[in-house]
């Protein structure tokens, strides 16, 4: 089979073949004695090794297996079922515009019953207000060079987050303190974004941590992710939006996230630090 049109998909068969090389050596078994133990020819396990073909599930199960591996299936079943949308830059996201993208999101929000959330950089999307949202999403169209397409990009946005009133969710978000203080709008606009931020915290199915400036951290600020249900992440960075679905990984990002709400402020605590922020606009 000749390599993917997309360099990026064709990099993640070069990397999970890659990796059940490594296996097998580790294993300290020939390609040979690798196809006998898995029932099929020597120049199958040489394609799959050179990342020729796409191994099926099946094929790495037997793989796994047949090397006394199988601890590594699962991670290595889930980086084979990733697309080419596991790691996508942003240019591309929203060459079309905001809008789309906001609406991309919708089907997956709805079939998520538990979401995690943490943020160094802004409100969360689910409570943002649309005044916020405006100024944000206008920053991101202008730094991006992208359509200007801001005004249904927000009501898109808006039209989202009504998963967060219906029932049968959960979310909890741990904010770090500085989210309350970046000035990306008006301190008008800032205002009445904290003062939603107080209601929503009202909510029986919201759970909201914020990380103190004075906390002596045990974990570092890192950038934004979101866990669905753990079985899915979303990290964010300059240049592009991944997507991590490997156990392993999920685990790495509940693990962080976990420790972060354990240095959270809330109730009373957190409530103190957004009226000190609104304090602060003036």
């Amino acid at each position: 089979m000749p390599p993917h049109p997309s360099s990026r998909v064709q990099q993640a068969r070069e990397k999970l073949a890659g990796r059940l090389r490594e296996i097998r050596r580790d294993a300290g078994i020939s390609g040979r004695e690798l196809a006998v133990r898995c029932g099929w020819s020597e120049s199958k396990s040489s394609r799959i090794e050179n990342a020729r073909t796409p191994p099926s599930d099946a094929d790495i199960r037997a793989w796994c297996r047949a090397c006394a591996a199988d601890d590594q299936t699962p991670d290595l079943i889930a980086a084979n079922r990733q697309s080419d949308e596991a790691h996508v830059e942003w240019r591309r996201l929203q060459r079309t515009g905001l809008r789309r993208l906001q609406e991309s999101t919708g089907d997956l929000y709805r079939r998520t019953t538990t979401f995690r959330v943490y943020v160094s950089d802004v409100i969360p999307g689910f409570v943002q207000t649309a005044g916020y949202a405006s100024a944000l999403l206008s920053s991101i169209a202008d730094f991006r060079g992208t359509p200007d397409d801001v005004r249904a990009a927000v009501a898109a946005r808006m039209r989202r987050n009504e998963v967060l009133s219906e029932g049968g969710r959960r979310f909890s978000f741990v904010l770090e303190e500085s989210v309350l203080r970046y000035r990306l709008c008006s301190a008008a606009t800032m205002a009445a974004q904290l003062g939603h931020l107080l209601g929503v915290m009202d909510l029986r199915n919201v759970a909201v941590g914020i990380v103190p400036f004075a906390e002596q951290r045990a974990v570092w600020p890192m950038p934004t992710f979101t866990i669905f249900d753990d079985r899915r992440v979303h990290a964010d960075t300059l240049d592009a939006a991944s997507t991590l679905i490997e156990p392993s990984q999920v685990e790495l990002y509940t693990r962080a996230f976990e420790r972060l709400s354990r240095q959270a402020a809330r109730g009373a605590a957190a409530r103190a630090l957004i009226a000190d922020a609104v304090a602060s606009l003036g």
